[in-house]
């Protein structure tokens, strides 16, 4: 299957469609969006699609729910804890199954986009055409179950019944990452093509498309999530979602079309505890929780920052090469990591050296990753470090990733990372050259943020 590659490439054709925003809907903080219809729509056709990046695996995760809100009668879309994608109907008390069907694939992928598209028609004679499912423009039909509504069977969608997005009604399931492009279409089974395209300037890769001229129908909705004081918005011109346990803050520039890196909870973090789409680590307080993230880079030169919450921390580089998950130590323990630690030192091959100052909760750390000239230099609150001498000089050639990590090994500590996507309020909004994401302190001429539009043109 064709996938949205987490590379985003520059595109290279004219005019192409753009995706400014998505919302982090931040499991912990049990967010989430809902509405309810004042009247009911086409009750057997409709059209759901989402560009989704998840933030972790191995859990329920709603990603559309409507019904009663409770195991009475309901219909559900979401990732199962196999991170399978499940898509059910249940009515009589959760005693009657009317649909279930369930993928072979998992989806395991916390770097990259995901465009899902559920398109339903129970009025269609033939069993298979009345529920698709389409990842990333290729309709699934490599299916564990299979088991398709009866012959005009009235779902929940688009009746007077509670929607929701990221949660399920009557429990925690709520969803953990980001949405983007979130379409609810009301009497129309359209497919994944009248959402997203490949063209030829990517041909293995799927990207979106304009979707406003879509008709969205009685009870459709359009999230684009571009005003960050009412994510629930509805572009479509409807009554908009009421947003619950969601902030401004939650408006990211993470998206489909610009892809951002992002720690990787899959490549670290042992014993550590992530969420705000992983920007946010705290680490348990045994062990040092060294954490990369998703994107490494071998050329070009990199900015990003770390605002210390509490604790004594490390922020800096790290090699691909090096196994995290097996050796709990800290980021500048060996040879391959290089780090800034709190006290002030620079830290690399289990050598400390005295650098720059010491810092502390919410002082805001930015790291300056050059691999044009091989060398790193670190910020604190935008002010270079040791008179702008770089803490490490003539790195090897290799792949590099942001990393952070616990100092102490016996006390947690709490990093917010920011690669252009800060997951805390910014007070003075600062991009890079190319106009791309949202820094406390403008990067330094030539320094770019690490996501897939400047890695297309930068390399990495």
């Amino acid at each position: 299957m064709p996938i949205n590659s987490f590379l985003y490439p520059g595109p290279t054709n004219s005019n192409p469609y753009v995706v400014d925003n998505s919302c982090r809907f931040n499991r912990a903080d049990s967010a989430y969006m809902h509405k309810t219809p004042g009247g009911a729509g086409s009750t057997k056709i409709f059209t759901f699609s989402a560009w989704v990046k998840r933030a972790s695996i191995g859990s329920n995760q709603l990603i559309f729910n409507a019904g009663e809100g409770d195991t009475t009668d309901d219909w559900l879309f979401y990732f199962h804890s196999g991170d399978q994608i499940k898509i059910f109907d249940f009515s009589n008390g959760g005693a009657t199954t009317n649909i279930a069907v369930v993928t072979n694939q998992v989806f395991r992928d916390v770097s990259a986009w995901y465009h899902l598209v559920l398109a339903v028609d129970t009025s269609q004679g033939t069993a298979a055409n009345r529920v698709k499912l389409y990842v990333n423009g290729t309709q699934v039909t490599s299916l564990e179950t299979a088991t398709y509504p009866s012959q005009d069977f009235v779902i929940d969608v688009n009746s007077t019944d509670a929607h929701w997005i990221g949660r399920r009604g009557d429990n925690n399931d709520y969803f953990d990452g980001y949405m983007a492009e979130v379409c609810m279409i009301d009497g129309t089974q359209y497919a994944a093509s009248d959402f997203g395209e490949f063209d030829e300037d990517s041909p293995t890769i799927w990207k979106p498309k304009d979707v406003s001229g879509l008709t969205f129908g009685t009870n459709g909705f359009y999230l684009d999530f571009e005003d960050s004081a009412n994510l629930g918005n509805d572009k479509n011109g409807g009554t908009d979602l009421t947003e619950v346990n969601l902030a401004a803050t939650d408006q990211s520039s993470d998206s489909p079309t610009n892809n951002f890196c992002t720690l990787n909870p899959l490549d670290g973090g042992l014993n550590g505890t992530f969420s705000e789409g992983n920007l946010k680590l705290v680490t348990a307080g045994s062990g040092y929780a060294t954490t990369r993230g998703t994107f490494g880079v071998s050329s070009g030169k990199w900015y990003f920052e770390g605002k210390l919450i509490s604790g004594n921390a490390e922020i800096g580089i790290i090699k691909t090469s090096v196994d995290i998950m097996d050796a709990d130590n800290p980021l500048g323990k060996t040879a391959n990591g290089y780090a800034y630690t709190n006290g002030g030192n620079k830290y690399t091959n289990d050598t400390n050296t005295s650098y720059g100052d010491t810092f502390t909760d919410d002082d805001i750390i930015g790291v300056t990753l050059n691999l044009d000239d091989g060398e790193i230099k670190f910020y604190k609150n935008g002010t270079v470090q040791n008179s702008g001498t770089a803490a490490f000089t003539s790195l090897a050639s290799d792949v590099y990733h942001p990393g952070v990590s616990d100092d102490s090994g016996s006390t947690a500590c709490t990093w917010e990372l920011n690669f252009g996507n800060p997951p805390f309020s910014i007070s003075s909004g600062n991009a890079d050259e190319n106009g791309y994401g949202n820094f406390e302190y403008a990067p330094p001429s030539g320094f770019y943020s690490l996501c897939t539009k400047n890695l297309a043109e930068f390399g990495g």
